[in-house]
């Protein structure tokens, strides 16, 4: 008789599994980068009298790279999510344990995702109420 064997761990590639880990470490890095230019590009002109700048288009970048990379952790943690649900037997993402690898990935794909993300809008609202010089200093 031939019977094919099918494995739970071929339904879902490993890149998708890894992009869900990597996804929101690597946007939380990349912000912080993004920022950091962005900010000593748009500051440094006004800063040497001490003034706050209302440089628009550099706060629009901020803003663009910002809601990028979110949405960037945001796909990660869907990807991870979905993954876990295919490897998961818990009904319940509280009750969750990571009995597989790639269960555990997928449960530390979520875990960044949701603390990364929320570390980023953190990062991110100064730019709401303060101006982009002002809030470096």
């Amino acid at each position: 008789m031939d019977f094919e064997q099918t494995s739970r761990s071929d339904a879902v590639e490993p890149k998708r599994i890894w992009v869900g880990v990597v996804a929101a470490g690597a946007a939380w890095f990349l912000l912080g980068i993004a920022e950091m230019f962005i900010t000593w590009r748009a500051c440094m002109h006004n800063e040497e009298f001490g003034n706050a700048s209302r440089d628009i288009p550099a706060m629009a970048a901020a803003f663009a790279v910002s809601f990028f990379l979110l949405a960037l952790v945001a796909a990660g943690g869907f990807f991870s999510y979905q993954t876990w649900r295919k490897f998961s037997t818990q009904p319940r993402l509280a009750e969750a344990e990571g009995h597989s690898v790639q269960e555990f990935l997928s449960l530390l794909g979520i875990f960044f995702s949701v603390t990364l993300g929320a570390g980023m809008v953190w990062m991110t609202l100064p730019l709401f109420l303060l101006r982009l010089c002002a809030r470096v200093r």
